[in-house]
């Protein structure tokens, strides 16, 4: 059986398996954000934009 994680292994118990592991979990987790938010997708439309100030000649109103 191998050590948990956070038991104080070193960095020489990292073996060539556990390097091509994290990558391809780390490369799926990367696909899967690309899938989720992809890229170049412009999202907020003309219609979605907040309209400027009204004026900023106008006192504001007291009451």
């Amino acid at each position: 059986m191998t050590k948990p994680i956070g038991t104080g292994t070193s960095l020489k118990d990292f073996t060539r398996r556990d390097f091509l592991a994290s990558s391809a979990l780390t490369a799926a987790l990367f696909a899967a954000a690309l899938m989720l938010f992809p890229a170049g997708v412009n999202t907020a439309g003309k219609a979605s934009e907040a309209p400027g100030p009204a004026s900023s000649n106008s006192p504001m109103p007291r009451h």
